[in-house]
């Protein structure tokens, strides 16, 4: 089984449920607190590459730093750079979980995207 890295915050419910998923499926899993270790702004941009998402699904928009910030707003004239470097600063902007095996992204957690790219 594939070995994944998981970018999670433990107190989150939808981590923990994404995680459950992926050990019940037999991953071992390398867990990277997201809060404490964020991934750097050149991790990010490799991730959000491998995604194929846009760099905005990388962001945790129901998150109290993202409103207090007023991100909503900001984003849109912000250049990706600045975005990636806002998101590497502060791992609670960062829409979690992340899970990757190096080639793969999936940012969040449904059961039919983990079917898709993560069942066994």
């Amino acid at each position: 089984m594939s070995k994944l890295t998981v970018y999670q915050y433990p107190q989150c419910s939808t981590c923990r449920n994404a995680i459950k998923w992926l050990r019940e499926q037999g991953h071992e899993l390398n867990l990277v607190h997201i809060v404490e270790s964020p991934p750097s702004a050149e991790h990010l941009r490799e991730l959000v590459e491998h995604s194929e998402l846009e760099l905005k699904k990388f962001f945790n928009t129901s998150g109290e730093v993202y409103k207090s910030m007023n991100l909503k707003e900001k984003l849109p004239s912000m250049s990706p750079e600045e975005q990636l470097q806002l998101l590497s600063e502060n791992g609670k902007l960062i829409k979690r979980p992340i899970v990757t095996d190096g080639d793969r992204v999936t940012v969040g957690f449904k059961a039919d995207m983990y079917e898709s790219a993560w069942k066994a």
